[in-house]
């Protein structure tokens, strides 16, 4: 995609709406947040995408980063899921048909978590949770459009901000002598950092798949990722304790596999995501809360 670019961001003060604003720095960029649009709302939307789409002076753009994520909620709430993770891409996905690209965010939820090696774009989704099925609905809606459209599925994704697992293992670093983290769940810690570049590498790319998977690569498991983020801030990693997913019950079914094939995003010529570990490190020294020591030892 030549020539210049209006971008839309949608979920703009989420965690990947944030890092994709910083990204976009200096841009022809509108940001919305949840105050601004409203995803349950057919008409707003659609009419928000008008007013944008005739005043936009570049190439249209629509990075859909928005989501109902609150993956237990959903669970009693799923109309509202539904409409947020299952309608409104669809409604942006018409209305830019024709007229723009649109990038909508998905995720490893679609999958069943049975699996023994990583998630191909073409394996079949099986979501179990109601934050699965009504995100895989999202993508259908986005295919169904017919526009020049591609999903990006992701997975465990983490930032310098907002709540987030790594950023409450750094509380709970401080706050308790041990803590007990689930070790049965594997999947690949993804940096929004990261995946803010990557989307905005895909969404100037001239020509795309339908579906992609980026992830930061390699994986590990919850109970994995605490204890490096205690390392790499001087703490004891011993500290952290292995649980089960059977020992840490929730709402929603966790799948127990997550791990998601970056074939397709490299086949299509895009910039691989570095290393789980090293984006870790890399929010952490952001954060300020990496130890000189482990940061130099690690290098």
């Amino acid at each position: 995609m030549t020539g210049p670019v209006s971008w839309l961001v949608t979920g703009a003060g989420g965690q990947l709406g944030t890092d994709l604003r910083r990204v976009l720095a200096g841009q022809d960029v509108t940001a919305l947040g949840r105050a601004q649009l409203d995803l349950t709302d057919e008409t707003q939307v659609r009419s928000a995408l008008r007013r944008w789409l005739d005043g936009a002076a570049g190439r249209p753009v629509v990075v859909n980063a928005a989501a109902y994520t609150a993956v237990d909620a959903a669970e009693d709430d799923e109309a509202t899921a539904r409409l947020v993770n299952g309608a409104a891409p669809g409604w942006l996905a018409q209305e830019l048909a024709g007229r723009g690209r649109l990038v909508h965010v998905s995720t490893d939820y679609v999958f069943d978590g049975t699996a023994t090696r990583p998630y191909r774009v073409e394996d079949l989704p099986a979501p179990r949770s109601a934050y699965g099925r009504t995100k895989l609905a999202g993508e259908q809606a986005v295919a169904a459009a017919g526009g020049d459209a591609v999903v990006v599925r992701t997975a465990w994704v983490y930032a310098a901000h907002g709540r987030n697992f790594v950023r409450t293992m750094l509380r709970l670093q401080g706050e308790r002598e041990t803590v007990s983290v689930v070790d049965d769940q594997i999947g690949s810690p993804t940096w929004s950092a990261d995946l803010a570049r990557g989307l905005v590498q895909a969404a100037t790319a001239p020509e795309l798949p339908p579906v992609l998977h980026a992830t930061n690569s390699g994986s590990t498991t919850w109970c994995g990722l605490a204890r490096l983020v205690f390392s790499l801030t001087g703490a004891d990693p011993a500290r952290v304790l292995s649980t089960t997913t059977e020992g840490y019950p929730t709402p929603a079914p966790r799948p127990a596999y997550s791990v998601l094939d970056p074939a397709s995003w490299q086949a299509a010529g895009l910039t691989p995501l570095p290393a789980w570990e090293a984006s870790v490190r890399a929010c952490l020294e952001e954060l300020g809360a990496a130890t000189q020591g482990q940061a130099r030892s690690s290098a």
